[in-house]
């Protein structure tokens, strides 16, 4: 798409301006993401959600339609400024869930995000410039002539849009709040106690009251959210966002690269097969392995973990180049003429390659989810009230975008510069890996300093205290 575009003066700076169109939504996004989420904890997260969703909507179409660079990039702004929903979620989940399904309800998420992420991608790639990919089909159609990129982006809109339907005629707030003007026992009612038949409309007989039923609740100010143990949390989540950006950008280059570079020698379509084998894992752990090693270990534990096997990983990828560089020296020339006496040697070697691979994939794999899934709960956990899940997870949310604009970049230097010189390790092209290795050790640091009163979900336990105060007067 970049390169239709003209805009870039050599193919080498082409990677330039399509790092400029994927920073630019993040850029955007850090801009906004707390004036949305303060504004879901005054007036709800169904309106925001909306808005969020129309957002999408607009710049998918923008996008779609764009024919100079300066266009999509307006496209990709206007995404990222009105992309307040990742944070509002997490907030609106956490109100729906109680301490029997929160884990499972928090590792849809990042679940969902990677359906989204594979999908995206695919259609992306399957429906773009349609004329020249399916003459027979859309050949005739003058306006993916015009617009080659129109059919994936209208297909997005379409995907949006029913999540718009659906969220105007289905989807009510989650938000509850106190009543002003009342005193402490006459602001809640106690309902009848939760049966399996009146499970389905927990939220009709919620404690509180909607928002929409009066004023808005009061909110506390930044400084009095900013405990110590929330800057801890926020502080032990920047860094590992940083590692896992850096770590995102760093794998397909590194996959990418020829072995005399420190890379595997991998084509376009060895990588998107490598990625997918990993992504298959992401089912079974987000959806049945998580929930029962937060329920048997904690949030905390489990963040402790994921970090811990990350870290090996990152350490020990770069020697699959030592591999790969055997194999391209024992293939010297076209593989046809290598003698039927090295097959097998060659075969071993391989396997063992991509053995060694999908282990450390899977492990990373497991690693992400243990510490993203619980990074979303102990987020969730910190708000001390239901006003301030808002700002809490926006402030998580404006992290993970923040470190998605330096996280690539670094690791884009870094990788560039090691392969350049002649240095021994770990200033070699190990010297990323080890970066993104020293970044999670300091996460895992910070994060031993983190209290376990984290696992409990503080806004629940005041609603909880508060209907015992209540039946006890």
């Amino acid at each position: 798409m970049v390169e239709d575009f003209n805009v870039a003066k050599s193919p080498k700076d082409i990677s330039f301006y399509a790092s400029l169109l994927f920073a630019s939504f993040s850029v955007c996004q850090t801009m906004t993401i707390m004036y949305w989420s303060r504004l879901s904890d005054r007036i709800g997260r169904r309106p925001v959600m909306l808005i969020g969703l129309v957002g999408y909507l607009l710049s998918f179409l923008m996008f779609g339609v764009a024919r100079s660079f300066a266009w999509a990039l307006a496209a990709r702004c206007l995404n990222g400024l009105l992309a307040g929903n990742v944070a509002v979620i997490k907030s609106a989940l956490a109100e729906i869930s109680d301490d029997t399904n929160r884990a499972r309800m928090m590792a849809l998420l990042p679940l969902m995000w990677n359906i989204g992420t594979v999908g995206g991608s695919a259609i992306g790639g399957i429906f773009a410039d349609p004329v020249h990919q399916y003459p027979g089909v859309f050949g005739d159609m003058e306006i993916f002539r015009v617009f080659p990129y129109l059919l994936p982006c209208l297909i997005g809109c379409s995907i949006t849009l029913f999540g718009l339907v659906l969220g105007v005629f289905k989807l009510q707030e989650t938000l509850v709040r106190e009543p002003s003007g009342k005193k402490p026992f006459e602001q809640r009612v106690t309902p009848p106690r939760a049966t399996p038949s009146s499970s389905s409309s927990s939220l009709a007989t919620e404690t509180t009251q909607l928002l929409a039923d009066g004023d808005a609740p009061k909110q506390l100010t930044v400084r009095e959210l900013l405990t110590p143990t929330v800057v801890r949390v926020m502080a032990t989540n920047v860094v590992v966002c940083l590692a896992v950006a850096m770590c995102d950008q760093a794998y397909p280059i590194f996959a990418a690269s020829d072995p005399s570079d420190g890379g595997l020698g991998f084509a376009s379509r060895e990588i998107g097969f490598s990625l997918a084998i990993s992504g298959v894992a992401v089912l079974y752990l987000q959806l049945i392995a998580y929930p029962k090693l937060e329920r048997k270990y904690g949030a905390l534990r489990c963040y402790q973990i994921g970090q811990k096997i990350t870290i090996p990983f990152y350490l020990a990828i770069p020697f699959l180049s030592l591999l790969a560089t055997r194999l391209e020296e024992s293939v010297d020339g076209p593989i046809p003429d290598v003698p039927p006496s090295m097959w097998a040697s060659l075969l071993s070697k391989e396997c063992l390659m991509w053995l060694l691979l999908v282990v450390l994939l899977l492990a990373r794999t497991t690693g992400m989810v243990l510490a993203f899934t619980s990074i979303n709960l102990l987020t969730a956990n910190l708000a001390p009230s239901r006003a301030e899940l808002g700002f809490m997870n926006g402030a998580q949310q404006l992290a993970m975008s923040a470190t998605r604009i330096v996280g690539p970049i670094l690791a884009g230097v870094v990788w560039a510069w090691s392969i350049k010189h002649s240095l021994p390790y770990p200033f070699n092209s190990h010297m990323v890996w080890v970066l993104c290795a020293v970044l999670t050790m300091i996460s895992l640091h910070i994060s031993n300093k983190i209290p376990e009163s984290v696992n409990i979900f503080a806004a629940g336990a005041n609603n909880k205290s508060d209907d015992t105060d209540t039946e006890d007067a």
